[in-house]
This record gives structure tokens, C-alpha cells and sequence, in this order.
């Protein structure tokens, strides 16, 4: 009786401790507004390193994440940022797509939809994870024919939609945890100009 009791005494333990360790990685830990955005370096879309420190306080930056290469949402998204850019541009700002595709996933994308911003490859999620951003991990893909054939781009990481927008000091101006794909750009060009 005595060992059951201690038995379920550390199960119940254990589960504790298991929840304890899952709410630590939610993203009640993401950043704010009023943050100073945190400085990361990773490949951008030509497999170049993108510096965060050689773009964060020098303009302002449309940081937006998004799950996958080639998908409907994801795809609307950026063809509405590419359709704004020149309006985005004339108020100094940049535009930067962040998911855990590789450059050459990003590489097809950019081509078949004729995207002018750079695009940056989070293979391992580490970006995500600094800016709180959910992220799942494992193995999916996505089929899309490019070029009149199919191609099939691979991912390990898979983002939450959100978006930042980062002011001329670095810091945090705005954040979209609920960001609606197609919208997203229009609404972004609104905050942008509140900025100014």
C-alpha cells in the first residue's frame, strides 16, 4: 500500500515537472512591444549570411514568419508584400520572410513568384525561438510544379504565422501573433506609416 502510494506520489511528480518543462518553450516568452529585437545571423535566400546587426536600427524591418515555401496562405502573403514593396520601400523600409525552409526551397519560391525581398532560411528554428515564435518540428514537404516540373521542397521546421515590425532603434513596434495571410501586407503598410 505504502509502495503504491509513493509510486503514484512520483508519477504525479513527474507529470508535473513534464508540464512545468512544456510551459517553459511557450510562447508566452515571445517578445513585446517596446523589446529590442534580439541580433541573429542566417543564410538568406542567394545563401548569403543575412545580419541582423547590419539591418536592425538602420531602418525600419517587416520581420514576418511563416510556415512553408509554395503554399496557398504563405504564398499569398508574400505576393501581397512584393505588390507593396515599392510603397513600403518609399518608407524606408524592408521587407524580410522568415521560415524553416532552406535557401533552396527559397530559391524556387522567389522564381515562381517573382518575390523581391530577401527571404531567410531558419533551418533549425533558432530564429523563431529568439522572437517566441511557435515552431514544430519534423519532416514535411511540399509538392509545387515550377518550371513545368515537379518539385518537392522539404522542411524540419515549420513557424507560426507572426509578424514584427522593428523601428529605427531596434526595438519592437508591433506584433501580430494572429496574422491573416492575404491581409497582412496592407495592414503592415498602416502600422508603417503610423511610424513615420
Amino acid at each position: 500500500m505504502i509502495r503504491r502510494y509513493i509510486s503514484g506520489a512520483c508519477l504525479t511528480l513527474l507529470c508535473l515537472l513534464t508540464a512545468s518543462a512544456v510551459v517553459a518553450k511557450e510562447p508566452s516568452d515571445s517578445l513585446s512591444v517596446g523589446d529590442t529585437a534580439p541580433e541573429f545571423s542566417v543564410k538568406d535566400d542567394q545563401g548569403k549570411q543575412w545580419n541582423s546587426a547590419d539591418h536592425f536600427g538602420k531602418k525600419i524591418v517587416v520581420l514576418y514568419f511563416y510556415p512553408a515555401d509554395m503554399t496557398g496562405g504563405c504564398t499569398a502573403q508574400a505576393c501581397g508584400y512584393r505588390d507593396t514593396l515599392a510603397d513600403l520601400a518609399s518608407q524606408q523600409v524592408e521587407v524580410v520572410g522568415v521560415s524553416g525552409d532552406s535557401v533552396e526551397n527559397h530559391q524556387w519560391f522567389k522564381k515562381a513568384h517573382e518575390l523581391n525581398f530577401p527571404l531567410l532560411a531558419d533551418v533549425d528554428g533558432e530564429v523563431a525561438e529568439k522572437f517566441g515564435v511557435p515552431i514544430t518540428r519534423g519532416s514535411k514537404s511540399v509538392k509545387a510544379i515550377i518550371d513545368g516540373s515537379e518539385q518537392i521542397l522539404k522542411r524540419d521546421v515549420t513557424a507560426k504565422r507572426w509578424t514584427f515590425v522593428i523601428d529605427r532603434d531596434g526595438k519592437i513596434a508591433y506584433r501580430d501573433d494572429k496574422v491573416k495571410a492575404k491581409q497582412d501586407p496592407a495592414k503592415i503598410l498602416d502600422v508603417v506609416k503610423d511610424l513615420q
